[in-house]
């Protein structure tokens, strides 16, 4: 399935939401408020979207079982860092087990804090499948381990400074699959709940210089390299899918 994404210019008005505070799931309060402001006031004209071939639409937000031979095969290529700066395959997350692996947008993305946590709550339900709890991120070792110990993140943790795991599985980015409505509520409900944006890792430069309009999504895959048995593409920012989906095709 074809999917075309085209960029267009956009101004950010400065908002800024001030929610009751209230702490869930272990997750320190990072900033007490949240303010989209002066730090976009780059031009956006300059982002580029990616045209992706996917096979699990990256627009409807679709979720299905296949995926390319190719991307299979691109991604045994593609390399990540554990929490100790050690390099090894992605594959190798799911050579001899079943995994499911979460990609976040960036390690201070809020909505990402709350997928971590969402996931982290059935994380029981995998144990007792044998089913190892993935997270991986765009950025460097610092920022995922900083990720962990702000929101005690009990599943693995991996940094991907290159963002070449995200290219494999041309998960889609820009500002508009970053900044919309339907975000917009996820951000304030959100932050309602407790959760917060670090908004220190969110500007580090590693993010910045790709201007934070990383998408993500979250794959099933295991044992062996080849099998990849699930996968979902956001096709906006915060965009989980039902978390009995997910159980489904990793623990059924």
């Amino acid at each position: 399935m074809a999917v075309s994404l085209s960029s267009s210019s956009s101004t950010i008005t400065p908002i800024t939401l001030q929610p009751k505070l209230k702490t869930i799931h272990g997750l320190r309060r990072v900033v007490p408020g949240y303010s989209i402001n002066s730090h976009f006031r780059k031009s956006l004209t300059s982002v580029s979207l990616r045209r992706s071939a996917v096979v699990v639409s990256a627009v409807t937000g679709a979720s299905g079982t296949g995926i390319e031979k190719e991307t299979v095969d691109l991604l045994d290529t593609v390399k990540i860092l554990d929490s100790r700066g050690n390099e090894l395959p992605i594959s190798d997350l799911w050579k001899d087990r079943k995994a499911v692996v979460a990609f976040a947008r960036h390690f201070g993305c809020v909505l990402c804090r709350k997928r971590a946590a969402y996931l982290a709550a059935k994380k029981d339900v995998m144990d007792a499948s044998g089913v190892a709890l993935v997270l991986i991120g765009p950025g460097s070792i610092e920022q995922a381990n900083t990720f962990v110990e702000q929101t005690k993140f009990e599943g693995e943790v991996y940094a991907d400074p290159n963002h070449a795991s995200y290219e494999a599985l041309k998960f889609v980015s820009g500002v508009s699959v970053t900044f919309t409505p339907k975000a917009a509520l996820k951000i304030i409900e959100s932050y309602m709940e407790g959760y917060r944006q670090d908004w220190k890792l969110s500007f580090m430069k590693d993010t910045v210089e790709r201007g934070g309009w990383q998408q993500g999504g979250i794959l099933v895959a295991g044992p062996g390299k080849n099998n990849i048995s699930y996968i979902r593409k956001d096709k906006e920012a915060g965009d989980d899918p039902p978390i009995e989906e997910i159980l489904k095709a990793c623990c059924a």
